[in-house]
């Protein structure tokens, strides 16, 4: 089947998976198995990449409307995009001092929980630094390559849409 025939409410879900399997691979393994903390940049990118799939997810389950939930997919990846892109601008050229935040262990020691989780989600660590690579690219550069992709073919196929629906 190619994409050309593939129903928008499939690709909604295709959708949603990806950004489920994306996520989960970035708390699941790299950062609970392989130990790499994310930097603030990193959990800005997480909050988009669950807000398409989320947007996705409702736009397969109600099925009407799919040009709003395209455009809303579309809103949300181009910022996530704009941050994965400023990020691996940051690794090719990292400034010459970067401070993105305590340590996990320091703010468990000197923070109630109260504060601990809110500080938590805003993430830690050095978003210049490469901390993991495959094929020679890194997190924010996977991140920039998916929310391009989305960025791309979100529209086309929302056009696609309307095109057969007129014709």
């Amino acid at each position: 089947m190619s994409l050309i025939r593939v129903p928008l409410r499939l690709y909604f879900f295709a959708l949603f998976a990806l950004c489920v399997g994306e996520f989960c691979f970035g708390v699941l393994y790299l950062q609970m198995v392989k130990g790499v903390d994310p930097c603030p940049m990193c959990i800005m990118q997480r909050y988009a990449l669950l807000g398409v799939g989320l947007i996705a997810l409702v736009g397969a389950l109600h099925n009407r409307g799919a040009w709003i939930y395209g455009v809303l997919i579309t809103l949300v990846a181009l910022a996530g995009g704009g941050v994965a892109a400023r990020q691996s601008w940051l690794q090719l050229y990292p400034p010459q001092t970067m401070g993105c935040g305590p340590g996990i262990e320091f703010m468990l020691e000197n923070f109630p929980l109260s504060e601990f989780l809110p500080k938590l989600f805003r993430g830690e660590g050095d978003c210049s630094a490469v901390d993991w690579t495959f094929l020679g690219l890194s997190i924010a550069n996977w991140g920039l390559i998916t929310f391009a992709v989305i960025v791309i073919v979100t529209p086309w196929m929302i056009w696609r849409l309307r095109r057969a629906k007129r014709g």
